[in-house]
């Protein structure tokens, strides 16, 4: 178990988290291993199949990334999406993957210091599912793409 490294889906919202996606790189740190990043207009548009089909293609752990409430370009596109989330939580630990692989963080870049906020709530969330270990339904044979 020491040597697993976990597979991080993010989705992040284009308007409020995309442009820290690639602050490690940016500022030369180094970012936590195996986050594949996928930009969606806004953090509505994701939904549970789209969650579900994460953890099925080998994510060990899924993050979403949407704007601050009050603050989102679609007006309520990010209140969706906690409602989507925290419907989906119950079935994820009925089915044996856990409410804890899936968080959903409000966050806005606008500044270096917001940017680092994107990086360090990537890298605790994945030294979280490290100690998790790897997510019961993951296909091994199944590359992390949602």
């Amino acid at each position: 178990m020491d040597r697993f490294e976990p597979n991080i889906v993010a989705f992040l919202c284009n308007w409020c988290s995309y442009a820290g996606a690639d602050l490690p790189g940016a500022l030369r740190r180094k970012g936590p291993p195996k986050v594949e990043v996928i930009r969606v207009m806004c953090s509505g548009r994701v939904d549970e199949r789209m969650l579900m089909k994460a953890f099925v293609s080998g994510a060990d752990g899924v993050l979403v990334f949407g704007c601050n409430p009050g603050d989102c370009h679609y007006q309520t596109g990010n209140l969706e999406t906690k409602k989507k989330i925290m419907g989906l939580q119950p079935f994820l630990d009925a089915v044996g993957i856990g409410q804890e692989r899936l968080r959903l963080e409000w966050i806005s870049v606008m500044s270096e210091s917001q940017m680092l906020e994107v990086a360090e709530t990537v890298s605790v969330f994945a030294n979280t599912i490290k100690q998790l270990g790897p997510c019961p339904v993951r296909r091994a044979s199944c590359p992390v793409s949602a």
